[in-house]
């Protein structure tokens, strides 16, 4: 038997509320992200998620609040990502309940970072979160970006991965930014090119839109499926998408 794939309900999280846009933009409000968290949990979600998409520091505080809360009332890791730059970020977010910390632009900016977090707390906490889109300037015709892919780094996402890999990240969630809320498939180009070049567990993320889009990423190699919207709106349940990927001979948890 192999590892039971992980099928992950992301919550973006803005100031205490759950938001959810299209491409990252136009966001509405999905709801409490304790209150989602719960349900989620009694879905049988394997983990949960955190994005905080706020801009201020001084929303923070929030956050860390509704992560304490969250982690509180549900037994699945919880992976907390948005502003997190430094080894002690992570220790805050492990403090608050936390299991995993996603880090993403600082990491862009100061690589040995990813060094730093994985000395001090393990690979097993850290996951690199790698928005990348198409882009005609890279060799591998992929970039990273950031700002939910407003900004172009120049970077090539398969170098990018290769080297996070190489610098002992624990997982790789790729979004995918050309997919992300069209609701029209994950983007499986996109999956296979990068796990030709890392071994590090794998989450998809971006475009899902009906359950038996979830099968393909896992045969595209992804290790995890993640989704915002659709399970939110309640459009696709955590238990479909289950019933999809087992119907399709992979094994769930």
């Amino acid at each position: 038997m192999g590892v039971a794939i992980r099928v992950i309900p992301c919550l973006d999280v803005d100031a205490g509320r759950v938001v959810k846009g299209v491409n990252f933009e136009g966001l509405r409000d999905a709801g409490d992200p304790v209150e989602l968290g719960k349900r989620y949990n009694a879905e049988g979600a394997d983990e949960i998620t955190f994005l905080d998409v706020t801009a201020s520091t001084a929303d923070r505080a929030t956050t860390f609040e509704v992560v304490g809360k969250t982690a509180e009332t549900v037994f699945i890791p919880l992976t907390v990502g948005g502003g997190v730059r430094t080894p002690e970020d992570v220790d805050r977010l492990l403090r608050t309940g936390a299991d995993k910390a996603s880090i993403n632009t600082a990491a862009i900016a100061r690589p040995e970072v990813i060094n730093e977090i994985v000395e001090r707390f393990g690979s097993q906490v850290l996951v690199l979160s790698v928005d990348a889109k198409r882009s005609e300037t890279t060799a591998s015709g992929f970039e990273v970006t950031t700002h939910g892919g407003k900004k172009s780094t120049g970077l090539d996402a398969l170098d990018w991965v290769r080297e996070a890999s190489e610098r002992g990240v624990g997982e790789i969630l790729l979004n995918s930014i050309d997919a992300d809320g069209t609701k029209a498939g994950f983007d499986l180009e996109m999956i296979r090119a990068v796990r030709a070049v890392t071994n590090v567990p794998l989450i998809a993320s971006g475009g899902a839109g009906a359950p038996e889009h979830f099968p393909p990423a896992v045969e595209a190699g992804a290790d995890a499926v993640l989704a915002a919207s659709i399970f939110h709106f309640g459009e696709v349940s955590i238990g479909e998408v289950k019933d999809a990927l087992r119907q399709a001979g992979h094994e769930v948890r």
